[in-house]
């Protein structure tokens, strides 16, 4: 049984998105999915798609590996159009099936609802694709730190951050470990009955769970042999630099925000 995560995982490639600086990939992608929610008319939803799928092009990622990335989420976002189009029940009903019918609302709000949540989820992906572990942890400690003097443990928040995107790949290889090794011994996973499957998957669960609490025990026994401290004043290897091309994608999307008030 083979475990592939390919949600979020960097992709390296020589692009003007990879090079701007991790503040500025934050800022936009945070603008860019809250915005999502603002937007009602067709005409919005047109220049949001174009303006995210202007910025995957600019990121020069493949397309499948783009595709392979959202493809769970964009399922999630299927069933719930599906709850849209079924149950909203206002406005002129266009056909029935049973007790259920569908209207002209409902099929505005599978449309409308499921489109612009495709916006915010690629705005995302593409910040986690072009964008390194460690350059998130410090594009978020940089904007957190602020918060800093209101008692809010900034660079602590980051460095969990951080630590769980890194976690991923390594609970997801551990996680084939244990369903092959259960499957050598007769307790396969994907055969019998859903009762079965499921109490097949029980002990997976607490093995999984059982290694996710050595693993943070090694990690704590490593940061406490380091004489880590929290809240501690710290420098980085790489600075980061706000550069004109910085400025400059800061500008395009204040202008993308305006146009969405303009257009609706």
């Amino acid at each position: 049984m083979a475990v592939k995560i390919t949600l979020g995982q960097y992709i390296a490639t020589d692009s003007p998105i990879h090079r701007l600086d991790p503040r500025t990939k934050v800022c936009v992608a945070l603008i860019a999915m809250v915005s999502v929610f603002f937007i009602h008319t067709p005409a919005q939803l047109i220049l949001g798609f174009a303006f995210v799928l202007a910025a995957v092009a600019l990121a020069r990622i493949p397309a499948h590996r783009v595709l392979e990335s959202i493809a769970p989420i964009i399922a999630i976002i299927v069933l719930l159009s599906l709850f849209n189009l079924f149950l909203t029940n206002t406005g002129t009903t266009l056909a029935t099936f049973g007790p259920l019918r569908i209207t002209d609302d409902g099929v505005r709000a599978a449309v409308l609802y499921s489109l612009r949540l495709v916006i915010g989820v690629l705005a995302g992906m593409l910040l986690l694709l072009t964008t390194t572990p460690s350059q998130l942890t410090d594009a978020f400690d940089a904007l957190l730190a602020p918060l800093a003097h209101l008692g809010l443990h900034a660079h602590e928040l980051a460095m969990v951050f951080s630590l769980m995107l890194r976690f991923i790949p390594t609970l997801a290889n551990e996680a084939s470990t244990l369903a092959d090794a259960q499957t050598a011994r007769g307790g396969a996973l994907g055969e019998g009955s859903p009762a079965k499957r499921i109490r097949a998957i029980v002990p997976l669960v607490v093995a999984l769970l059982a290694s996710s609490l050595h693993h943070a025990n090694d990690l704590s026994r490593a940061l406490d042999a380091r004489c880590y401290e929290g809240g501690a004043e710290r420098s980085h290897w790489h600075p980061l630099r706000m550069r004109g091309a910085d400025w400059a994608t800061l500008t395009l999307t204040a202008a993308y925000i305006t146009a969405l008030v303009i257009l609706r």
